[in-house]
């Protein structure tokens, strides 16, 4: 495809034949993360002003889905995986055997290219979180929640997700 554009345009700035010419010559990888794991992360980093873990997802669930953050917003509305046809789809907590994977079917050596991944150690670690956090929430903002993930749990297989219940 004629590189006449630059790596930050954005693909809303090209035309609907120069989006699929575009699209159809790359290989498309989409990475996802669990929303309640999402959520959890963002909290633990500091990214929002609340002093609970409650009062932090009720500030989500009141300011909805249009005045989202970046950080929380609902992913199928960040990378439109029924508009764009993606060649793989990564999973957080199974990084080195997905990118190994991938990095296998474009021809590159595995071993030499791959960091060392902590996804998988820190699964545990978000499991144990994520059931403490969880218990944190009321009724009323679990099931919120999973009506505010609705899309993102049925796009992707999040099975373990506290909000796939």
């Amino acid at each position: 495809y004629p590189r006449r554009h630059t790596p930050e345009a954005q693909l809303s700035e090209f035309n609907l034949t120069e989006i699929e010419a575009m699209l159809g010559s790359y290989t498309k990888v989409l990475f996802v993360r669990d929303p309640f794991q999402r959520l959890i992360s963002t909290f633990m980093q500091g990214m929002g002003s609340s002093p609970s873990f409650s009062s932090f997802v009720q500030d989500i669930l009141d300011s909805g889905q249009h005045s989202a953050s970046v950080a929380w917003k609902p992913l199928v509305s960040l990378c439109h995986p029924c508009l764009i046809q993606y060649d793989y789809v990564v999973m957080f907590g199974f990084l080195r055997q997905e990118l190994g994977h991938l990095l296998q079917r474009a021809g590159l050596p595995v071993d030499s290219f791959l960091p060392e991944f902590t996804d998988t150690q820190v699964r545990w670690t978000y499991s144990w979180l994520s059931e403490q956090m969880f218990r944190e929430l009321s009724l009323q903002q679990k099931q919120q929640l999973s009506h505010f993930y609705r899309w993102d749990l049925a796009a992707f297989p999040f099975s373990s997700s506290f909000l796939s219940d």
